[in-house]
């Protein structure tokens, strides 16, 4: 697979290289700084943060942003911010404060289906809105001296598929790449991903486009790519309890060898470090609540008793999750809770 090179428009010298072209999708309550270093560590081209609200990023004191500046590892490596909002001067100010910090890519927010986004005409709902959201793109561009990048669905309903133009007059206000989910908003998460209609942005503009949407596998992302022509493959629920899905399809994508899911004592630990991580990130409660969804998928995908799953979920001493572990990460437990 090839390098996708990101060329920032206000500063040509200023590039950012995706190598393999396979990115963490941004996913709200999900990949947080703990889980983006831990699908970094296995191989992932890029991570992409959760989705910051601008708005709320820049009005907070310096204080406060420079705490959420440490929380999105913008000086980690291979990190893109994405922002969302609806006016262009928060939108632009947000994103002079994640590229100052240490963004290397700025990722705008035109494909989030949340009623509580959609609801504040952000997300996905701009795509009702061309005009308005070239000018939030306009802002962002033309505010920082990174490489800015677009990610939105086919439209917001099958009346409204306009992805190929909005992406056109996106890439002509200076993003450098674009990442399509094959669905529109109104389909939300049903029915399948249509990655053949991604070929119409693709052939709509000369940056890379990035196919998003039900990749689960090496296989799917090779039939993303075959359907859509696109340049490379985002991967986003489909790297929940399998953090090393994005490197694995990676390895396949090229002809490598596959590395291998971490099973046993390995699984453990790489378990084990990931709470103990979140709950050093978040504190001992909050932490012990944000844990309980990635150790339930965790256990699913080591196919883990319901029992042991719930266990490791409503356990409220981190020390019992940890003693927990190696039976409800086990197909086969030798211990059953009680």
């Amino acid at each position: 697979m090839q390098t996708l090179t990101l060329t920032a428009a206000n500063c040509p010298d200023r590039v950012a290289r995706i190598t393999p072209p396979v990115v963490l999708a941004p996913m709200a309550g999900i990949t947080d700084l703990p889980f983006r270093r831990v699908v970094a560590r296995f191989g992932a081209g890029l991570v992409v943060s959760e989705m910051v609200a601008s708005q709320e990023m820049a009005q907070e004191k310096p204080s406060v942003r420079a705490r959420a500046r440490a929380e999105l590892g913008l000086g980690d490596a291979r990190t893109a911010v994405q922002l969302a909002g609806r006016e262009a001067y928060w939108m632009a100010e947000a994103a002079r404060i994640a590229a100052d910090g240490g963004a290397e890519i700025i990722d705008i927010n035109m494909g989030c289906p949340a009623k509580k986004v959609v609801g504040g005409a952000s997300g996905s709902a701009l795509m009702r809105e061309p005009d308005h959201a070239l000018r939030l793109i306009e802002a962002v561009v033309g505010a920082v001296d990174v490489p800015v990048t677009l990610k939105t669905r086919l439209g917001w309903d099958d009346a409204c598929r306009n992805a190929p133009d909005l992406a056109r007059r996106a890439v002509g206000a200076g993003v450098a790449m674009v990442t399509i989910h094959g669905r529109t908003r109104c389909q939300f998460y049903k029915g399948a991903a249509d990655w053949a209609a991604i070929a119409d942005v693709v052939h709509a503009v000369p940056v890379p486009v990035l196919a998003n949407g039900d990749i689960r596998s090496a296989a799917d992302a090779r039939a993303a790519l075959l359907a859509s022509g696109a340049a490379g493959v985002m991967i986003g629920r489909g790297a929940q309890g399998r953090p090393w899905l994005p490197a694995q399809v990676a390895a396949a994508l090229q002809g490598l060898p596959l590395p291998r899911a971490p099973e046993g004592a390995a699984l453990v630990d790489l378990v084990a470090a990931h709470y103990q991580d979140m709950l050093g990130f978040y504190g001992r409660d909050l932490g012990l609540r944000v844990a309980r969804k990635h150790l339930g998928w965790y256990a699913d995908a080591a196919g883990g008793t319901p029992a042991l799953r719930r266990a490791l979920q409503t356990a409220t001493d981190p020390a019992q999750v940890l003693r927990l572990l190696p039976d409800a990460l086990s197909p086969e437990p030798t211990v059953v809770a009680a």
